[in-house]
């Protein structure tokens, strides 16, 4: 069985772009793959929360040694840092806001970043420690960033990419549909967008 994991992020709920391209990734793999399970997370929906500083402290005390407030405080980490682990594919709904990715992913991504439970620092440097997984990289925006002047100013493709590899993900592959906002682009289809992929088992 494939294990899939798509993370929403747009607060445009399913009418938004990226919502409409991860969904489309998510049927394409259900169409590749004949035994499928997967799990839906909505950050907007849900009102993930962005990481505090009790939390970001409990990141650092033992298991055995936590306090019962700071076992409360680590669940919303722990789910979501499980859900990743048991996930073969990760799918990640990124809409482009001001140049950046929504604050509900940035949290979301805050919460899974642990150190000696997702990375770990070795003499070699940082070693991610999620392993074996895919990811995908459902991306939109209003204008064109993958090329000409306006690249420069992709700072949701180059993060993702890095952060994903930091924490052990070294397989991406990023799905754009751009021009959003432009009149004689916005009717580029989702479709047109996955033909980017190569679909191989």
């Amino acid at each position: 069985m494939k294990r899939v994991l798509h993370i929403k992020s747009s607060i445009n709920g399913n009418e938004s772009y990226s919502a409409r391209l991860g969904c489309a990734l998510v049927h394409k793999l259900r169409n590749l793959y004949t035994d499928i399970y997967v799990v839906t997370k909505d950050l907007s929906e849900e009102d993930f929360p962005h990481l505090g500083g009790d939390t970001f402290a409990a990141f650092f005390v033992p298991k055995e040694k936590l306090t019962p407030d700071q076992e409360h405080l680590l669940r919303i980490s722990d789910k979501a840092i499980k859900q990743v682990m048991e996930a073969d594919i990760l799918i990640i709904d990124a809409p482009m806001y001001n140049f950046g990715i929504p604050s509900q992913l940035k949290a979301w991504l805050d919460q899974i970043s642990r150190a000696g439970v997702t990375f770990e620092y070795g003499k070699d440097g940082p070693k991610g420690l999620i392993q074996n997984t895919k990811a995908y990289i459902a991306m939109a925006s209003g204008g064109v960033y993958s090329e000409g002047a306006a690249k420069q100013m992709d700072f949701v493709s180059p993060y993702l990419r890095t952060i994903l590899g930091f924490l052990g993900i070294k397989d991406v592959d990023l799905v754009r549909v751009e021009g959003t906002a432009m009149k004689k682009l916005q009717k580029q289809s989702i479709e047109t967008a996955l033909d980017q992929l190569q679909w191989t088992d």
